[in-house]
């Protein structure tokens, strides 16, 4: 109970000055670093010549001299906002565990001087633990600039299905989560005691001395307790609409005028939650810190303010703002352009029907790429089956996704190396389960033919190894066969292969497949829509491909929470290991009461925090 008075103390004493700059930091952040963000980042990309910019053309554009300097700007930048907030925090809460006000100036100048110590040599390594350590274990004490750093989730999904990528990576976090335990107060002795930051790590290790894990679940938990009272007032709230709605119901003017005080006060709870969980989290290691201080009876150190060193530098605290008032001002109009021209925009459009797509078939309940996956889509109502296509030495067109048959048939070579002959009876099912012993890798024909057969529309991807012959000629030749055309894209995540799709029969619908697209990709021609990673898609992304009149297939999308997000974005399809899921998900009606308004934009922007 007294390390949480101290947090509330902490937290209510200097309150004032810790809510303007929280509304500062995060106005000059929107409006400052990411319109200045997406600006050099599109120079850059214009400057190396590149009009677009997917998985396929990555690694080159990431060589590029001009990309890497603009990297190390970029981290050198993000470095240094990130400093300046965490240490303007706890400079602010130091001074609140003294009983001594600060105001904004001071703190401000205080964190600036703080934080250019980050440029020294000996500090380097404080990037790491900023910028890399603190968000990529998702631990709720990172700047709000870096907050929504996350892997992305075609990364994850490559990771965890590979046995030895999975383990590796369960190593790391949990190496990652050991090194943040030691390195917990590292900032409070940089800041607060100006050490350097092997010194700063040294001390912090010393500090909670066979408590690290403790202190970091007493965080956790701490951060479990403010979710929880911020959902029980969200709770409350809602339980307030929904009684005021049935019992002033007959008085309009009345009810509405209850509600939009309720929605106020839960509007202003969402602000307030966006601009305090650094604040928050912060006070918490705070306290740790200084019992731990006390208990050891270590010498508790603490800022100071020098009133005429502060008197000396007001002329240069004015300059400050007066450089964030331009930069804001210029950062705005490049928002503001930016909307005007149609690059960003907040219209909403006309709902579409979202279909669903199987990915390797029903692949979460049969083994992938299989006759029973493809079975079992169909029994499960999918409305279309994605499969894989390669060649083999004997140019016959198999389904599989894999180019070594290792992973689902046990043997460890590649397609183009075999015949169909050679692997017609390998068992590709077991790997899944035993019970599938006696699945083979299917011919595209005998797929073709259960399609036709069976009304089925196909997402047929072609996945080149440079050892076919006319491989996409004889897809499309196949297309013409069973007559399929109007049932089926022909999709790859090499442009190219859709370049001789048209060239062979400009009629086959084609689609591009990237994990995320940057610049101008309406200008590929030869892609009549676009397969997009899930994560990578935007509102903005999806209207400017449906105002060309071409549609977005999102992929993989596996959660309830990731399929209602492709529903709000208005995709046109959700590509799914998940198939139940999706269809349920999509078949709920859409809310039509004012309070199912109410309560859908109130969770729109929960999702948002």
């Amino acid at each position: 109970m007294k390390q949480i008075a101290k947090i509330e103390n902490m937290l209510s004493y200097n309150f004032k000055t810790l809510l303007r700059f929280e509304i500062l930091y995060k106005l000059a952040s929107t409006l400052i670093f990411i319109p200045f963000f997406y600006f050099l980042f599109h120079q850059i990309v214009e400057i190396t010549g590149y009009h677009y910019l997917t998985f396929e053309n990555l690694f080159s554009f990431l060589r590029n001299p001009f990309t890497i300097l603009f990297l190390i700007l970029l981290l050198v930048i993000v470095t240094f906002c990130t400093l300046l907030d965490v240490s303007t925090v706890i400079i602010i809460l130091d001074c609140s565990y003294q009983k001594k006000k600060i105001s904004l100036k001071e703190a401000i100048l205080l964190a600036l001087k703080k934080s250019l110590r980050v440029f020294h040599f000996q500090n380097i390594l404080l990037t790491f633990f900023l910028l890399f350590l603190i968000p990529f274990l998702h631990i709720g004490i990172s700047s709000s600039l870096i907050s929504t750093v996350s892997v992305p989730e075609f990364i994850l999904d490559y990771i965890h299905a590979n046995p030895v990528l999975s383990f590796l990576y369960s190593i790391l976090l949990i190496l990652l989560t050991f090194l943040l335990c030691r390195w917990l107060y590292t900032t409070h002795y940089f800041i607060l005691e100006d050490q350097n930051f092997h010194q700063a790590k040294n001390s912090s290790i010393q500090l909670s001395k066979k408590n690290h894990w403790k202190d970091l679940w007493t965080i956790f938990f701490m951060e479990i307790g403010i979710s929880l009272f911020y959902l029980l007032v969200v709770i409350i709230g809602i339980f307030f609409i929904v009684v005021v709605s049935y019992t002033l119901g007959k008085f309009i003017l009345l009810g509405n005028i209850s509600i939009t005080i309720v929605w106020l006060i839960l509007l202003f709870s969402i602000f307030v939650m966006m601009l305090l969980p650094t604040p928050i989290s912060y006070a918490c290691i705070s306290a740790l810190y200084y019992y731990h201080k006390e208990k050891k009876q270590e010498v508790m150190k603490h800022v100071k303010m020098n009133e005429k060193e502060f008197l000396q530098k007001n002329r240069f605290f004015q300059t400050i703002v007066a450089i964030v008032v331009v930069l804001v001002l210029i950062g705005g109009t490049v928002l503001t352009d930016a909307i005007r021209n149609q690059k960003l925009s907040f219209q909403f459009e006309y709902d579409r029907n979202v279909e669903v797509t199987a990915h390797r078939g029903a692949s979460f309940l049969y083994p992938e790429n299989t006759m029973s996956a493809f079975r079992g889509a169909k029994e499960l109502g999918t409305d279309w089956i994605e499969l894989d296509v390669q060649q083999t030495k004997d140019h016959q067109l198999i389904v599989l996704h894999d180019t070594n048959l290792k992973r689902t048939t046990g043997v460890s070579k590649n397609t183009w190396e075999v015949t169909y002959e050679e692997i017609k009876d390998l068992d590709a099912g077991s790997f899944f389960h035993t019970q599938y012993q006696s699945e083979r890798i299917p011919l595209l024909e005998e797929v073709f033919i259960f399609a036709k057969e069976n009304h089925i529309k196909l997402n047929i991807e072609l996945k080149p190894t440079g050892k076919e012959v006319d491989f996409e000629k004889q897809v499309v030749d196949l297309i013409r066969k069973y007559q399929l055309e109007n049932s089926c894209v022909v999709t790859s995540q090499v442009y190219e292969v859709l370049e001789k799709v048209k060239q062979y029969y400009q009629a086959i619908q084609t689609v591009y497949v990237m994990s995320f697209a940057y610049g101008d990709i309406l200008s590929l021609k030869a892609a009549d829509s676009f397969s997009i990673e899930a994560s990578s898609i935007t509102k903005t992304l999806v209207e400017n491909i449906h105002a060309e009149g071409k549609e977005i297939y999102a992929w993989t999308v596996n959660t309830e929470e990731s399929i209602q997000k492709m529903i709000q974005l208005n995709v046109d399809n959700i590509i799914t290991d998940q198939i139940t899921l999706a269809k349920d998900t999509i078949s709920v009606q859409r809310p039509n009461s004012l309070l199912e308004n109410y309560l859908e934009f109130l969770t729109n922007l929960l999702q948002q925090v």
